[in-house]
């Protein structure tokens, strides 16, 4: 019976392991997406420059309904006013697959 709940036990671990490396893995892996889609030209991770940081956008839409499909409108076509008067401009070289990506991994910084 030990021997069993040892090995019930030790397959819950391998599973959360394997979870937590999944998705540092996809945390990375976006990253490294938006350093080349030079989204990191006016964002970054945790402070201000010439956009707001992905952190900020993360906490302002974290309640907000459909954030998902306006946050990856808004990578794709751009906008000016929410975050003040510098115009975000459009990413058109981003397929809206990828904007969805990018929004879900930005939503997923709260």
């Amino acid at each position: 019976m030990k021997s069993i709940r040892r090995s019930v036990v030790a397959t819950f671990a391998l599973l959360a392991l394997c979870g937590t490396a999944n998705a540092q893995n996809d945390n990375t892996t976006m990253l490294g997406f938006a350093q080349s889609h030079n989204c990191m030209s006016c964002h970054s991770m945790s402070r201000t420059f010439m956009g707001p940081s992905f952190n900020s956008v993360a906490h302002k839409y974290a309640h907000t309904e459909g954030a998902r499909t306006q946050l990856a409108r808004k990578i794709v076509e751009g906008g000016v006013g929410v975050w003040g008067p510098v115009p975000m401009p459009a990413n058109t070289q981003i397929s809206s697959d990828q904007a969805i990506a990018l929004a879900d991994w930005i939503l997923s910084l709260r």
